[in-house]
């Protein structure tokens, strides 16, 4: 079975079978760089993220070649899709979420639902990788940005389950981190330019194989 998932200016994502294959080797000239460092980066989170026994929940790279990355297929439907409001799926995300930064890797880019998929049995799953950062210490970084990871996916639990914040979570999503702030302030602009103008991204597309699809 082969499913062309996504094609753009980055390539192609292609579903192999189990797989899913992200392909560099049709990018555009002038975004080939770029598409390279960004696979570059989603295969050394997964490959940390990996060690020992692994993440339940985070995709297992299987190949990586120049300009091509082979990972495990998980099957799920996004978040925006299944609208969970189960407040098991949200303790199970945050757990998931520590478990990445305990491994020194930062998502940085929780906020888009269709990063968070719901598997069939209700629990929680990450995809798309190419933003995050994968740290050898945990510093003043790594924690303005953890942060920033846990806002993002209470900010979620806020559209879905408003009820069951609690108090402490409440004041998380009320902080944002210095760099949340600045971003906000002046790289979010240049950011939606480039994506929504240059790339033509919709709001809830952008990285691969996370688009309208009900399972990736």
């Amino acid at each position: 079975m082969s499913e062309l998932l996504k094609s753009d200016v980055f390539g192609t994502i292609t579903r192999v079978d189990a797989t899913v294959v992200r392909d560099a080797r049709g990018a555009r000239t002038w975004a080939r760089g770029l598409a390279r460092h960004l696979m570059c980066r989603e295969h050394r989170a997964l490959t940390r993220l990996a060690l020992g026994d692994g993440l339940e929940g985070i995709p297992r790279t299987l190949d990586f070649v120049p300009d091509r990355l082979t990972r495990s297929w998980i099957e799920g439907a996004p978040m925006q899709v299944v609208q969970p409001r189960d407040p098991a799926y949200f303790r199970a995300a945050a757990r998931l979420v520590r478990r990445l930064h305990a491994a020194n890797v930062i998502h940085n880019d929780l906020a888009k639902e269709t990063n968070w998929l719901v598997t069939a049995d209700g629990r929680p799953a990450l995809v798309d990788f190419q933003l995050s950062m994968t740290l050898t210490r945990r510093g003043a970084l790594a924690r303005a940005l953890g942060h920033d990871d846990v806002r993002h996916l209470l900010k979620h639990k806020r559209s879905y389950l408003p009820e069951k914040l609690t108090a402490r979570e409440k004041r998380i999503l009320a902080t944002p981190s210095l760099l949340a702030r600045l971003w906000m302030a002046s790289g979010k602009k240049v950011y939606l330019f480039i994506t929504r103008k240059v790339f033509r991204w919709r709001d809830r597309e952008g990285a691969g194989d996370r688009g309208t699809a009900s399972t990736r």
